[in-house]
């Protein structure tokens, strides 16, 4: 049994089918197939029933689930571990945020460390809790979830949700929008995974869309706006001459709270906290957004 076979099981559980699993790996579905029957050989138990061309856990791969996942966790923490003892600093650092965020936000802050600062890496997490994305190798997760022990976490920056339209659009001398108005109108959103989409979902009350355009990512949802075919929702900064404007929700407005979130058992946890409070502190300075 090898380790990484562990880390296959528990991505193919948690992402619930083997080409949603495969491609947050970077594997082909048939070598991830055989990799998972592989593990199932060596432990002599199915993990998974597959049937109708469905594949789901089983009953021992339920039960097996919390141990794998808490195995991943322990030998995170001993390459941490080690890797923290062998250079007596922390010399590398990843931080795994969802795309926009790793855009618009994580980026710009790396392109500010100083020559003694870890040199920092990215790993993409679009629709992963804190906890997936930590166990997916991230040193520190940035998202809008927030995590219980044995994780710690930090508020960053409350970031507005903006609603985009051209700048020759009816609304462009507003600042803001009422829900209620923008609801009546062509949308552009991301998918459901983006936290710009999901801000917004939770607060229609089940009103309906009048029609949607589903756009691949915030970019391209700015490129159909600028192209005439709706009001692109998004957290991203504005692109192609587009004019911003607030989604007012009756007395506040529409936004995402992000959070930095890390492994309180990670040798290097000290390090990553002053780390996050400066991350925060760079981002409400970029943007002038307040903390909480």
């Amino acid at each position: 049994m090898e380790l990484r076979h562990i880390q296959y099981f528990v991505a193919t559980a948690e992402a619930g089918t083997v080409s949603g699993a495969a491609l947050r790996l970077h594997l082909t579905q048939p070598g991830l197939s055989r990799q998972l029957r592989q593990l199932e050989r060596d432990l002599g138990v199915p993990l998974f029933d597959r049937s109708a061309g469905r594949l789901e856990l089983s009953a021992t791969g339920r039960s097996l689930l919390p141990q794998a996942r808490d195995l991943l966790q322990r030998a995170d923490a001993l390459r941490l571990a080690a890797s923290f003892h062998a250079a007596g600093r922390l010399e590398r650092l990843t931080i795994g945020a969802p795309t926009v965020t790793l855009t618009d936000v994580v980026a710009p802050f790396i392109a500010t460390l100083a020559p003694d600062d870890p040199t920092t890496d990215v790993l993409g997490a679009d629709g992963l809790s804190p906890a997936q994305t930590l166990r997916l190798g991230a040193d520190l997760a940035v998202g809008t979830v927030a995590a219980a022990a044995p994780f710690h976490e930090i508020p960053l920056a409350v970031l507005p949700v903006w609603a985009y339209v051209p700048a020759g659009h009816p609304w462009s001398g507003r600042r803001a929008v009422p829900l209620s108005e923008l609801l009546g109108e062509p949308l552009i959103l991301l998918p459901p995974t983006f936290t710009a989409r999901q801000a917004l979902d939770a607060t229609r009350d089940d009103i309906p869309y009048r029609s949607v355009i589903e756009a691949a990512n915030g970019t391209v949802a700015q490129a159909l706006a600028a192209a005439g075919r709706g009001i692109a929702i998004a957290s991203d900064d504005p692109r192609f001459g587009l004019v911003p404007l607030a989604v007012d929700l009756g007395g506040r407005h529409l936004s995402i709270r992000l959070r930095a979130v890390w492994d309180s058992r990670h040798p290097a946890a000290p390090t990553l906290d002053r780390f996050a409070a400066r991350l925060g502190r760079f981002i409400r300075d970029r943007y002038d957004a307040p903390a909480t």
